[in-house]
């Protein structure tokens, strides 16, 4: 039995969890097919058998990383839009975290289990993850009094796909961020004037 590295034992099953997910994630970055359950040992550093404590099978551990993957992206967003300072700026984080989590490969890896997770796994995880990603969009939208929120949340989603399939074919953050936010600016600063201060405004220069 490994040496516990945390102070319950709980604790030090959730490491070895993350250690092995994270482990299977860089796997599949690297080779866009379905990391065996030795090379995931492998890479954790944790004897095969043990492993089998987390994962029963290979389809176990996918599905454990398409659960994994989508929560983490919608509380990155998440995150990302409670810091903005007004409903405005809120918008823009929406936008720019998730270019940011394109261009760190996150996207990538969740097409790359779309292709190698059998089932409908992938496809329920990945309409819930939209969903609720834009929860706090249309809350947001709502706010700055937009009279058409589920068309707008759908348009703003839709400039988040283009820049998405720009940075994919090698554009590089800065470029897409400038014009997704000389698109989206005008149109959140003319609501944001009159919404009180929150926090910080997100930010990237484009000049």
């Amino acid at each position: 039995m490994p040496r516990i590295r945390a102070s319950t034992v709980a604790e030090h099953r959730a490491v070895q969890r993350r250690a092995l997910l994270d482990a299977a994630r860089e796997i599949l970055a690297e080779t866009g097919r379905p990391p065996t359950l030795t090379l995931v040992a492998a890479r954790a550093g944790l004897a095969r058998p043990s492993l089998y404590q987390y994962f029963r099978s290979p389809q176990d551990l996918l599905n454990a990383m398409v659960e994994d993957v989508f929560p983490r992206w919608s509380a990155r967003v998440a995150a990302a839009m409670d810091a903005a300072a007004t409903p405005g700026d809120r918008v823009l984080a929406y936008v720019l975290t998730n270019f940011e989590l394109i261009t760190e490969g996150e996207h990538a890896l969740a097409t790359a289990l779309a292709e190698v997770s059998p089932g409908d796994t992938v496809a329920e995880q990945s309409h819930a993850m939209h969903q609720h990603l834009l929860e706090p969009l249309v809350e947001t939208l709502r706010r700055l009094g937009v009279r058409t929120v589920p068309e707008t949340a759908e348009m703003i989603n839709a400039i988040v796909f283009a820049g998405s399939r720009l940075i994919e074919s090698g554009a590089d953050l800065e470029t897409v961020w400038a014009s997704a936010r000389a698109l989206l600016e005008p149109f959140v600063r003319a609501s944001a004037e009159t919404t009180p201060k929150l926090q910080s405004t997100p930010s990237m220069e484009s000049d």
